[in-house]
């Protein structure tokens, strides 16, 4: 059974929901209506993934045989899949195309670099741009959640360290990205990494082959799949973890494909502005909407 976790935002607090075809299961509104224990939050569920995983999925029958009331997905306020990671780890120039089309060399190691926890927000929510910069761009990404702690992780072991996958906007301000050969200020500014709607658990999700494709105002930008990444998911969290720990909860945006406003010719660059719509999707995992303002 397909375990699609959300959060949700109800008067200021964040809460653990399920999505199923009849709508939201709030999670905590079951808390003490079943024989049976559950994670009723994501830091929970993060304590044991495995045992947790099979808590949800007795939810989530326990639901559907009781008919019980759902909430109605078009009327939540969505908040970021993971709100309070340990790392936002970034990857950069991850599919050939798109290095090609920013004018650099293929990395013969992955491009590693981050963000801050304040760039995280929601599907749905406005992203302000803010009068520092000119130039901003989108960038359509698969997101890995990891559910376990690893340090030295080996590749063909490295996808069983996921607690699973989301949709991951990395909105970037080109002309702050470019001041220095440091890409941070360009990448992290407040709500530039909007995540979700849906985190689909690991087991339910092949990375290898998903994809993915970035609309702006309806017009399709970037289309590719997630089997043309220079470095897999697999490779990214084994040469990741051989510096630092990877941490339950920690973040990975693994690159975008070619379309970006960067790549295209000067004269034909027009950059995102107050009042487009982004929309990036991915198979299996929905779509993730937000307004500029």
């Amino acid at each position: 059974m397909r375990v699609k976790l959300l959060q949700f935002i109800d008067n200021d607090q964040m809460k653990l929901g399920i999505k199923v075809n009849q709508g939201i299961i709030d999670v905590q509104q079951f808390q003490n209506k079943t024989e049976f224990s559950f994670p009723s939050t994501i830091s929970e569920l993060l304590e044991n993934v495995n045992e947790g995983r099979s808590q949800l999925i007795k939810l989530i029958k326990y639901v559907e045989e009781t008919n019980s009331s759902l909430l109605n997905v078009d009327e939540i306020e969505f908040g970021p899949v993971i709100d309070s990671p340990g790392k936002i780890i970034c990857i950069g120039l991850n599919y050939i195309p798109h290095v090609k089309e920013s004018n650099m060399k293929i990395p013969e190691y992955p491009v590693v670099f981050s963000k801050f926890n304040n760039t995280l927000t929601g599907h749905k929510h406005t992203i302000e741009l803010p009068n520092v910069a000119e130039k901003y761009d989108y960038e359509a990404e698969l997101v890995v959640v990891m559910g376990k702690s690893g340090k030295d992780i080996s590749e063909e072991d490295a996808l069983d360290y996921v607690l699973g996958y989301t949709i991951g906007n990395d909105v970037s301000a080109r002309d702050l990205q470019m001041l220095s050969g440091q890409w941070l200020l360009g990448k992290t500014l407040n709500d530039f990494a909007p995540v979700g709607p849906y985190l689909l658990m690991a087991e339910d999700v092949d990375p290898t082959n998903l994809d993915i494709e970035c609309k702006v105002n309806g017009e399709l930008r970037q289309s590719s799949n997630t089997k043309n990444m220079i470095f897999s998911c697999a490779t990214l969290i084994s040469y990741i973890s051989k510096f630092v720990t990877l941490e339950p909860g920690d973040i990975i945006f693994t690159g975008t494909p070619e379309g970006v406003i960067l790549g295209y010719s000067e004269e034909k660059q027009v950059w995102l502005k107050s009042g487009d719509q982004v929309e990036v999707s991915i198979s299996g995992l929905g779509s993730l909407v937000n307004t500029l303002k």
